[in-house]
């Protein structure tokens, strides 16, 4: 029986800001923290990449041709995922 160790998938689950000390960022960030109730800034990070990716993926698929199968299938998935994140 394989142990937990083995099944797990290693990839980035968030991305740090370029410039760690921009009061304006901070400052929102903080404002997020105590309004959500979250444990730390990486939790922002963390959704903020999610959402990153899901934009990145939206502007791919809206390049292709509106007829590609790639385009309807994928895009629907991504709509189904959006819809299960809120």
């Amino acid at each position: 029986m394989p142990t937990n160790a083995m099944l797990r998938n290693y990839r980035k689950t968030f991305k740090t800001p370029r410039r760690p000390y921009e009061k304006e960022r901070l400052d929102a960030e903080l404002k997020l923290v105590g309004e959500y109730g979250l444990r730390c800034k990486r939790e922002i990070w963390r959704c903020q990449y999610a959402l990153a990716k899901l934009r990145k993926t939206a502007r791919v698929l809206l390049t292709l041709d509106p007829k590609d199968p790639k385009r309807f299938f994928e895009a629907s998935a991504l709509l189904r995922r959006m819809s299960r994140y809120g």
